[in-house]
C-alpha cells in the first residue's frame, strides 16, 4: 500500500496558478507533517528566482535544473517552520515534452535536499519514522498529476505510487504546544582547537545539550502523559464549535539536574582558552493534526522545534558575522551578540503559523520580503507577532 497524501485545496490552487506560467518548468517544495497512518501537505513553494537567471529558462531541458539553488532554499524554508513542519517533498511543474526527464529530476532532487537538511540537524530520526518523502510530478498542458514516493532512507530506493487527495480546511484547527524554555548553556573553547573555531564548538556544545533536551519530561498543562495515549484525551469537552481556532497546549520543560547514582561519571580535564555562554529565554511551538495525534508525536514535534530553532539561530548569528566582519576576524576578547528574536506569521485559512527571526535593528520590510522569496507570501506588518524580548 503507498501512502495518502492530504492536502489542502489552497495548495491545489497554487499549484494550478503556476502551471499557467509559460516556462517549460517549475520546481518548488511541498511542506506539511508526517504521521504513522496518513501525511498532510499544507503548503506548496515554487523555487524563487535568482536574480542574474533569465526570464526564459534557455534550454528547455531538465538538466538546467539548479540542484545546488533548490537544497539551499529548503534549508532556509526548513528554519522558518515550526515544530511539527517539514520539507515533506518536491513538485515540478513541466509541459508535456518534459515528462519523462521530470521522474529523475525529482528523484535526484529529493535525495539532495534530504541530505542538505539531515546535515544541519542536531537530532537523529526516531525509530520506525516515516521516511518516505514525496516526489509531485504535474502536466502543465492536461494538469495531470501523479504523486510518487522515495523512501530517503534507502539510497537504492525506487519509486512508489501514492494517493494525492484535496481537502478544505486540511489545518484549520491543529493543535498547538507552546513552551518557553530558558536557556544557559556553557560551552569551553579548549586551547587545542585550531583558530577558535567558534561555529564548530558551539555546534558540539549545542549537540551535548539536544541529548538533555531529548532526555528531558515534558508535562503538558501540567500533567505528565503517557507516550501512547491521545493528546486531546479528556480535553475533548473544550472544543465545542471552535473549528477555524487554535487550540493551545501550555508545555513545561523538566531537564535532568544530574546524572542517577547508577551513571558513573568520568571527569576530564581540558585546557581551555575561553568559552561561549548561551543565556537566555526562547519561545517555542508546535503543530500537529488533528486526527486523534499521540503525546508522542506532539512532544517529539516540540522537542525538534526547541533544538532547532536555538541551532537555526547561532547559524543565522555566525552568517551574520561573516557577512559584517569578515571570516578573519581574530579579536577574541569579551564580546556579547544578541541572537535574533522570534517572530510568527500566520498562514490564511490555517490555524498554523510559519516563524522567522529578526535581529533587532532589522526593519518589518525586511521580514515581508524574506516571506515573499522564501515562502511565496506576502505579509501584513500587523500580523508579524514577534514572541520575544530581546535578550535571547
Amino acid at each position: 500500500m503507498g501512502r495518502t497524501y492530504f492536502v489542502e485545496e489552497a495548495v491545489g490552487q497554487y499549484l494550478s496558478d503556476l502551471s499557467t506560467t509559460l516556462k517549460p518548468y517549475v520546481t518548488g517544495l511541498l511542506i506539511g507533517q508526517c504521521s504513522p497512518q496518513r501525511d498532510y501537505v499544507i503548503r506548496a513553494v515554487r523555487t524563487p528566482p535568482k536574480e542574474e537567471q533569465n526570464e526564459d529558462i534557455s534550454p528547455s531541458k531538465l538538466a538546467s535544473v539548479d540542484e545546488e539553488w533548490i537544497t539551499t532554499h529548503a534549508s532556509q524554508v526548513s528554519r522558518m517552520l515550526p515544530g511539527g513542519l517539514l520539507v515533506l517533498g518536491v513538485f515540478i511543474i513541466a509541459t508535456p515534452e518534459l515528462s519523462k526527464e521530470s521522474q529523475n529530476a525529482l528523484r535526484k532532487l529529493i535525495f539532495s535536499v534530504e541530505k542538505s537538511l539531515t546535515k544541519r540537524r542536531l537530532w537523529k530520526p526516531a525509530e520506525g519514522e516515516v521516511s518516505d518523502r514525496a516526489a509531485l510530478q504535474i502536466c502543465s498542458a492536461t494538469k495531470k498529476v501523479v504523486c510518487r514516493t522515495y523512501d530517503v532512507q534507502d539510497p537504492k530506493s525506487s519509486a512508489k505510487p501514492a494517493d494525492w487527495k484535496y481537502q478544505s480546511a486540511l489545518s484549520a484547527s491543529w493543535l498547538a504546544l507552546d513552551c518557553t524554555v530558558n536557556v544557559n548553556i556553557h560551552i569551553p573553547l579548549l586551547a587545542t582547537s585550531p583558530n577558535h573555531d567558534l561555529e564548530r564548538n558551539t555546534k558540539n556544545g549545542l549537540n551535548r545539550w539536544s541529548k538533555q533536551i531529548e532526555d528531558s519530561v515534558f508535562l503538558i498543562n501540567g500533567h505528565v502523559k503517557d507516550d501512547d495515549t491521545e493528546l486531546l484525551e479528556g480535553q475533548k469537552k473544550l472544543r465545542g464549535n471552535t473549528q477555524s481556532s487554535t487550540q493551545f497546549s501550555d508545555v513545561k520543560v523538566l531537564t535532568q539536574l544530574s546524572q542517577g547514582s547508577s551513571h558513573r561519571s568520568t571527569a576530564t580535564v581540558q585546557v581551555c582558552s575561553g568559552s561561549i555562554n548561551l543565556k537566555g529565554a526562547v519561545k517555542c511551538r508546535a503543530y500537529v493534526h488533528n486526527n486523534k495525534p499521540k503525546v508522542k508525536e506532539a512532544i517529539q514535534a516540540l522537542k525538534r522545534d526547541i533544538i532547532n530553532t536555538l541551532s537555526d539561530r547561532c547559524e543565522i548569528l555566525f552568517e551574520d558575522l561573516i557577512i559584517n566582519e569578515g571570516p578573519h576576524k581574530k579579536n577574541f576578547e569579551r564580546e556579547y551578540h544578541v541572537l535574533p528574536q522570534r517572530l510568527f506569521v500566520p498562514v490564511a485559512g490555517s490555524s498554523v503559523m510559519l516563524s522567522d527571526y529578526k535581529f533587532g535593528d532589522e526593519a518589518t520590510g525586511e521580514i515581508q520580503e524574506r516571506f515573499v522569496e522564501m515562502l511565496d507570501q506576502s505579509v501584513q506588518a500587523e500580523d508579524i507577532q514577534v514572541a520575544e524580548e530581546i535578550n535571547t
